[in-house]
Order: C-alpha cells, then sequence, then structure tokens
C-alpha cells in the first residue's frame, strides 16, 4: 500500500500536474477497468514511472485478497446455512 498512499499524496500536493493527472488516470481505469494509455507512462520522469508499477503491483495484489475475502465470505455463508438446516 506504500506506492498507493505516495500517488495519493502527490496528487492532492498538486492536482494539476502532468504526474498527478497520469497517475490519477492510472488509477481510475484499473478501478473502472477501463483503458489507459501506456504511453501516458513513458511521459513520466524514471521515478514516477516506477511508482506506477508499484502502483500497479499493489493493485493486483489487492485484487487477489479482495477475491479471497469475497471466497471466505461466501464460504462462511454457507456453512453458516448448512448448520441451520
Amino acid at each position: 500500500m506504500l506506492a498507493i498512499k505516495k500517488a495519493r499524496k502527490i496528487i492532492a500536493n498538486d492536482p494539476n500536474s502532468k504526474t498527478s493527472q497520469t497517475l490519477s488516470d492510472l488509477v481510475y481505469s484499473l478501478e473502472s477497468d477501463q483503458n489507459f494509455n501506456l504511453s501516458e507512462l513513458y511521459a513520466l520522469d524514471i521515478k514516477d514511472f516506477s511508482l506506477a508499477m508499484d502502483i500497479l503491483q499493489e493493485w493486483r495484489l489487492d485484487r487477489y485478497y479482495v477475491g479471497k475475502s469475497k471466497l471466505f465470505d461466501i464460504s462462511y455463508q454457507i456453512k453458516k446455512l448448512q448448520s441451520t438446516l
């Protein structure tokens, strides 16, 4: 979650910068399953490009954990339902 927190700080501190706009576009596209123009990433300096790659990694990991928690939730509900029958 470190990269996501860093990105949030960058965006909050200067929402009009090109870096903030690119990071915002990236996060928006990840959350909404919209297309993202990869050339925007290449326009970033190396430090911000690296941050964007870290965001992608964290986002993928978070998605795994969300899926895992949903699986646990449905499994728990089934177990509870079975115990009432």
